[in-house]
């Protein structure tokens, strides 16, 4: 009998939190490492969201247990925000808020699978989606897109994807990692496809307000009777530089939040009162500083997006939203790159961190190898200098 659960053991660490984590430790070693591995806004929180989160903690009535579903007030907010932004009207009684979007994502597997039920997974994936549905008990089915398709997949593939056992559809607009927003007839034609077929929708709709051309359109404003099988997941964390507040939530048909927030009743109970509210402050309050992280944002994007896509073996999309960049790095394998020739984009991330002092994330975590996610989520300097390295790099 093992020390460790086989359900456990068999979980793979998050490759994008290990390589954030090693390019800090060679930092702090001395190495100036610029590192596009982490996915969180490199701009301080707001400070009218820090003052209520202050305010907050300074009132003893939450110093105590709330309800383990969140703060009326909180989820009051989230209704309207889910009204303003997806388009579509639910009551609090239909939103759970949980410890950051992650919670939300596995509560939204554990929800709704049982064992050996598949769930179709657009490829390129965020590395902890699958690990959660096999948490889950649900057998991840990998539909990839690559850069040719603009990381898009299509009903055609789905459809090709889908047996008797398929119960749930991933979608993920933007995405991480590629930054790819699907159209609003893109949407509709695989929310129509879902519907057609029974399908349950997990839809992650994080980075919603970090769009560059337009916005991205709800999966449930495409096809509103989908509604009644469709878990929207969301949060504060990207578009308010809220990272290491944990705050997210679940918004879904009143069963399936029901059945989730007893989980959660004995799994975690309610989100530190003082997030909460200043997750209130941030959905309720100015707006202003979105705006501004979002411009900075779209101009790294450009800068990045042409200046990785100019290295010769390097074929880089413009991402349409999040803050990631996602090129296809395939032509630059089986070549010598300063005495070592890589294989894989596992191998190239390592040359890239030690001959160039650059992290990126390997296409492996997200799906085939072959590909880098860079975040430009990062001060415009670093990231400028990070694009001249990789540059001279690979400049022969």
């Amino acid at each position: 009998m093992g020390r460790i659960s086989t359900r456990i053991g068999s979980i793979a660490e998050s490759a994008t939190l290990k390589v954030d984590a090693k390019a800090k430790q060679l930092k702090a070693e001395g190495r100036p490492v610029i590192s596009y591995a982490a996915g969180e806004p490199d701009f301080a929180t707001p400070e009218h969201i820090v003052e209520a989160a202050v305010a907050a903690a300074r009132d003893p009535k939450n110093h105590r247990y709330t309800p383990a579903a969140g703060l009326p007030e909180l989820r009051e907010a989230i209704a309207e925000k889910t009204l303003r932004d997806s388009r579509l009207e639910v009551s609090p009684a239909q939103v759970i808020v949980t410890n950051g979007g992650k919670q939300a994502v596995y509560q939204s597997f554990a929800t709704l699978l049982d064992p050996g039920d598949e769930v179709l997974l657009p490829t390129p994936y965020w590395t902890t989606y699958p690990e959660a549905i096999r948490l889950a008990g649900g057998v991840p089915v990998e539909v990839f897109a690559g850069a040719d398709q603009g990381y898009l997949v299509t009903v055609e593939q789905l459809e090709a994807a889908r047996t008797p056992r398929s119960k749930v559809l991933l979608w993920v607009s933007p995405s991480n990692p590629t930054g790819a927003v699907a159209s609003p007839e893109q949407t509709a034609a695989i929310a129509e496809w879902a519907e057609e077929h029974g399908l349950w929708v997990i839809s992650d709709e994080i980075y919603q307000n970090l769009t560059y051309s337009g916005r991205a359109a709800s999966i449930t404003e495409a096809v509103p009777a989908l509604a009644d099988r469709t878990i929207l997941v969301n949060g504060v964390a990207k578009t308010y530089a809220m990272t290491g507040w944990r705050v997210g939530w679940m918004v879904g048909p009143a069963d399936a939040i029901k059945a989730a927030a007893n989980l959660q009743s004995h799994l975690s109970s309610n989100v530190s009162n003082v997030s909460q509210r200043a997750a209130i402050a941030a959905l309720t309050g100015p707006q202003d500083a979105v705006a501004t992280m979002r411009e900075a944002f779209d101009r790294r994007r450009l800068a990045i997006a042409s200046g990785l896509d100019a290295i010769e073996g390097m074929v880089c999309p413009v991402p349409e939203g999040a803050f990631y960049v996602y090129p296809d790095v395939s032509g630059l394998l089986g070549r010598a790159w300063g005495g070592v020739t890589p294989t894989t984009s596992l191998e190239l991330a390592d040359l890239i961190l030690d001959q160039a002092e650059v992290a990126a994330v390997p296409g492996e975590a997200f799906g085939p190898s072959g590909y880098l996610r860079f975040s430009y989520a990062l001060g415009d300097e670093d990231l400028a200098e990070g694009v001249r390295r990789l540059q001279e790099l690979f400049a022969g």
